[in-house]
């Protein structure tokens, strides 16, 4: 059953349907045999001895005219009766064979004798077919004085429904189209989408993302389509970011690797002037060095963030100076760009997170908005409650970032002024590792920014609670 593909297991669904069906109509025409015609032709029996009984009980015809009587009703009647005034005689008169055992047993004398009718069914050759009769108790003063037995040939199954056998064969008819029909039409509205899926998958794992599944139904099937197709657009645009990914670092190792080789080179062959020249040609493969080595912690410490097993240790801390410990570290750069300072923290906050990852975030965040700020601009850091969340932001004058930039913010190696980014050292992963600090946190990040007016990084994260210990 396993190995059997979806096509044959419908067909075989369709197979076991109509022989179910077949079987239900065998036996409900079996039913319709047995329990209307034979129990109508059993009821029309007992009531036609009734009547004659009552004829005989109530002496509305003459003892000595009743056989009379019931040779006369005999040619006007369907059934065959007869009137026996000594049942032990019965068995003599019976239609059909008997095996010379009485027919009427002691028990069924005692229920005749309550008036209690009997209804016996035997085979007669002679007819071919079942013979149904009843047996009517002729009572006087509660003694068995005779017996009425009416009896009547049942028709064959065949026969009873000879004149209903062509509706049968073509109602049959009709429901085995009308079912092979339902049944290959969903048979292909369910597997056309799982094939078209298999021919997909197939395209998928040869890296070809073009391909889109119609969404032709809302059921479970359409709704299957529509997550390949989700997961078809996940692994596409995976598959630009690892593509992108690699090529960024190969570019930003390129770059500084260059200058070591270059650099190292023109000091191995002595291709320098004075000693100050090769000290400056030192200085410069040492920045370089460092700048790679900046690049790959920050890839190792992204990586680690990006991964579900990584988990922070939090504590309560205060933020407010943790943001102030973090901007004195740039008291040098700032003073150096003549930039304006204003800080306006609230000192009650309190925030439940990993102090150097949150250090890491304020840092970051501060670098960005000094590299992009332009000497004697102004940079103002606030932390507040708001809307019961904890709400830090940090916002310039600089530069500034256009609407497609900021859709972009938090991106491996994006950089909104690539040149004098990496003239100053940057390696394109600070942003990114803050948004997925921000969310180790449970918080989110919000990016303003106009070309030319500045930014604003917005920072929500949850108000601590005492229960957090």
């Amino acid at each position: 059953m396993h190995s059997l593909s979806l096509k044959s297991k419908v067909r075989l669904l369709f197979a076991c349907i109509l022989c179910v069906t077949i079987l239900f109509s065998f036996l409900f025409i079996h039913y319709l045999y047995r329990d209307l015609y034979v129990k109508d032709v059993e009821e029309s029996l007992v009531s036609e001895g009734q009547k004659l009984s009552h004829y005989y009980s109530v002496e509305q015809i003459p003892t000595e005219d009743y056989p009379s009587y019931i040779s006369w009703y005999n040619s006007i009647s369907e059934s065959e009766v007869l009137f026996i005034d000594n049942p032990r005689e019965l068995s003599a008169c019976l239609p059909f064979e008997i095996n010379h055992q009485a027919l009427i047993t002691e028990q069924e004398r005692r229920q005749l004798l309550t008036g209690e009718h009997l209804i016996k069914v035997g085979y007669e050759e002679r007819f071919d077919r079942k013979i149904m009769g009843v047996v009517i108790p002729l009572l006087d003063n509660k003694s068995l004085s005779g017996i009425l037995y009416l009896y009547l040939p049942l028709s064959p199954i065949t026969e009873v429904f000879n004149q209903s056998t062509p509706l049968l064969i073509a109602v049959g008819v009709v429901f085995f189209l009308l079912t092979f029909f339902i049944v290959n039409r969903m048979s292909h509205s369910f597997l056309q989408p799982i094939h078209e899926m298999k021919q997909y998958a197939n395209d998928l794992a040869k890296g070809q993302f073009s391909k889109v599944i119609p969404v032709q139904s809302q059921d479970e099937i359409g709704k299957l389509a529509e997550t390949f197709n989700y997961m078809s657009k996940a692994l596409h645009e995976t598959d630009i970011r690892k593509k992108e990914f690699l090529a960024n670092v190969a570019h930003e190792l390129r770059t500084p690797l260059s200058y070591v080789k270059g650099y190292s080179e023109v000091l191995q062959e002595g291709l320098y002037e004075t000693e100050d020249e090769a000290k400056k040609y030192l200085v410069l493969i040492q920045q370089e060095s460092e700048r790679m080595k900046r690049l790959v912690n920050d890839l190792l410490d992204l990586a680690q963030l990006e991964s579900t097993h990584y988990q922070l240790v939090k504590m309560p801390i205060v933020f407010s100076q943790l943001i102030l410990d973090t901007l004195e570290r740039f008291n040098y750069r700032i003073k150096e760009k003549e930039l304006q300072i204003t800080v306006s923290l609230d000192d009650e906050i309190i925030i439940n997170g990993n102090e150097d990852r949150l250090q890491q975030i304020v840092y970051n965040l501060i670098e960005n908005a000094i590299r992009y700020t332009n000497s004697q601009g102004k940079i103002t850091l606030t932390l507040r409650e708001e809307k019961e969340k904890i709400h830090f932001s940090i916002a310039d004058n600089g530069i500034g970032m256009t609407k497609v930039d900021t859709e972009q913010i938090g991106q491996r190696f994006f950089r909104s002024d690539k040149a004098r980014n990496r003239k100053e050292g940057g390696t394109g992963l600070g942003l990114a590792i803050v948004k997925q600090l921000v969310h180790l946190h449970g918080g989110t990040l919000e990016v303003e920014s106009e070309v030319g007016e500045g930014t604003k990084f917005s920072l929500f994260f949850p108000l601590y609670n005492e229960e957090e210990r």
